[in-house]
């Protein structure tokens, strides 16, 4: 099937493919990276005299406060966000079901194949924790199974939360 010279321009294919790609990640290196730029004093710098800049911001409400005037209709809303995994009618999707999670234990969901990273955090779903949690689930409890990049807003993961507590 194969003779000597069709296997001969097989492989010199292949390291004509490999010879041109290793000179495309040179040229890329030389153009985009270049070499010899030792980082030397400022042309040009701007004095700024002391107590001038931008304004402080504000910081956001503690969770505290927030969560004790959470809309659970809001938290239903954006939970349309987290359905895709979670169900609260007692069902396991991708993510464990979500019914009465705040109080549960920990990876407490029977039958669902739990990462263990969430036991090394949290013994109970707090609200406190689920905030946590649900602001950045990677961050709160590396290795986690959930993939989610989490709810940046106080306010959504506050209203969220009381939704849950809705779902016993």
């Amino acid at each position: 099937m194969f003779d000597t010279m069709t296997l001969t321009k097989i492989v010199g294919g292949f390291c004509g493919a490999l010879l041109i790609f290793l000179l495309g990640a040179w040229g890329a290196e030389l153009i985009y990276h270049g070499s010899g730029h030792d980082e030397g004093e400022q042309a040009y710098s701007i004095e700024v005299p002391e107590g001038e800049g931008a304004e402080p911001e504000e910081e956001a409400a503690p969770f505290e406060e927030v969560f004790a005037s959470a809309d659970a209709g809001a938290g239903e809303r954006v939970f349309g966000r987290c359905r895709a995994c979670h169900a609260v009618d007692g069902s396991d999707g991708v993510g464990p079901h979500l019914n009465g999670v705040v109080g549960r234990e920990v990876d407490a969901v029977a039958g669902y194949a739990y990462s263990g990273a969430l036991e090394e955090v949290a013994d109970v779903w707090s609200p406190e924790n689920l905030n946590g949690f649900l602001e950045n689930p990677r961050g709160y409890a590396p290795g986690t199974k959930m993939s989610f990049n989490g709810l940046p807003s106080v306010e959504e993961r506050a209203n969220v939360i009381a939704y849950l507590q809705t779902t016993e």
